[in-house]
């Protein structure tokens, strides 16, 4: 891997809670920094407390609401075109089990499934998007921030249309996170582009958790650690296709080891995203 200074590293969902962590750990250590968020205002307003706080100007802004695939490709397109090279894309943006709507079932701007579509496919798409960029900047990471809740795939019910709940809605996001990490990991297989998941820490103190459960369990320090590891850590060199549960290698739920329903939901997922 090259030296962190040289590096431009991607992190979506950045303007609070883990994401706006890990972006301002790997701007203290030089690297170039894109901060995603959705909002304008709050996305400078991090950017300019990144920078101050750093010493580091290289952190910039770009604005997408995931929520929208339009928009997802949008700001793909905005990377390609501004930055000459892409090291890592940080996958975090993504919404939990209460907020929005109290837990109950909602849709994207395209009439998919909300939490499906903003914590999977906007990841999907973007990193399909990204790819070329990725490879012509290897050696490259990809990190999928996903969780320990996990629940299978319903490839009858994708959407979710049957038996809603936010909880089941989760944890079946992020257990696709994995799969597609593990698919993806094997399709770009002599790239030198790597692809891992993890779950950064148990109920850290952010928006997400405090909304769902009231109180923290794991400093946010450590869900920040066990990220940039994946990011940044030279002897995760060639590392690929792994989940991590904090910095110890685990295993995801048993779908994830399921060629075929990876193979279904990357399919599934590029009609989803017209990709």
């Amino acid at each position: 891997m090259r030296a962190l200074e040289e590096q431009t590293i991607l992190i979506t969902g950045a303007t609070d809670g883990l994401g706006r962590q890990v972006a301002e750990d790997l701007a203290r250590r030089r690297a170039q920094i894109v901060v995603h968020g959705r909002s304008r205002e709050r996305g400078e307003a991090t950017v300019e407390a990144i920078r101050a706080t750093t010493g580091n100007d290289r952190v910039e802004l770009a604005l997408a609401d995931l929520a929208s695939l339009v928009q997802v490709r949008g700001l793909a397109a905005d990377i390609r075109e501004r930055f000459e090279r892409l090291d890592v894309v940080v996958s975090n943006a993504g919404i939990g089990t209460r907020v929005p709507g109290d837990g109950a079932r909602a849709e994207s701007d395209d009439g998919y499934e909300l939490r499906f579509a903003v914590n999977y496919l906007a990841g999907f798409l973007l990193t399909r998007e990204l790819l070329d960029l990725l490879r012509r900047s290897a050696p490259a990471r990809i990190v999928h921030v996903a969780s320990a809740g996990q629940m299978p795939i319903d490839f009858d019910d994708v959407m979710l249309e049957d038996g809603y709940s936010g909880t089941r809605a989760y944890s079946q996001s992020k257990l696709a996170q994995i799969m597609f990490g593990i698919e993806l990991a094997k399709r770009v297989a002599g790239d030198g582009v790597t692809v891992n998941s993890l779950h950064p820490a148990t109920y850290m103190p952010t928006k997400i958790v405090f909304h769902a459960r009231g109180e923290a369990v794991s400093a946010l320090e450590e869900g920040v650690r066990a990220t940039v590891r994946l990011v940044a850590d030279p002897e995760l060199d060639g590392v690929t296709g792994r989940y991590f549960d904090g910095e110890v290698e685990s295993a995801p739920h048993s779908q994830a080891h399921d060629a075929s329903a990876r193979a279904q939901l990357h399919e599934r997922s590029r009609q989803l995203t017209g990709v």
